[in-house]
């Protein structure tokens, strides 16, 4: 069984996204269930097909949540520290064509969220970083071709 790493952020926001499956989103099915029963018959019921179809998508998200948080290893990067890029650090990045600056958390791989400044242990960019320090220079195939990024900061937050 194969250990999924994540931040405690990450394990927090899977045990509200399971609670709030489990008491808010099977109960509402299982009343629409109940619902579409009572017009009689189900063969050509449609919203009985859609609130069985959205009750298995319910509990197959149940399911691999439970499965992600039974095999997480939580890792706590407040009591990380080092120059040295590992899961858990935020990077500050420039790329060395355009002189942009980017700031990056590695986190786990459900974590992930570009927009917010996470990105995946197995992104390609993360790769690259891991075990490489401050001031070093790591490449980077994207589909707009080869990147070069300089590492500027490693933080621990």
């Amino acid at each position: 069984m194969e250990k999924v790493p994540m931040t405690a952020e990450g394990y927090q926001a899977l045990d509200e996204e399971l609670k709030r499956l489990k008491t808010v989103e099977r109960p509402a099915v299982i009343a629409a269930i109940a619902e579409a029963r009572s017009h009689g018959d189900l063969s050509e019921n449609a919203e009985y097909h859609a609130a069985k179809e959205r009750q298995g998508w319910i509990e197959g998200q149940i399911a691999d949540i439970e499965d992600k948080m039974a095999r997480a290893q939580v890792i706590d990067v407040s009591k990380l520290s080092g120059s040295q890029v590992k899961f858990g650090a935020t990077v500050s990045v420039v790329d060395e064509d355009t002189e942009e600056e980017a700031r990056y958390q590695i986190v786990g791989e459900h974590e992930a969220d570009v927009k917010s400044g996470k990105i995946s242990i197995q992104s390609p960019l993360a790769r690259a970083m891991i075990g490489k320090e401050i001031g070093d220079v790591v490449e980077v195939n994207t589909p707009g071709g080869g990147k070069a990024y300089e590492i500027l900061k490693v933080e621990w937050v």
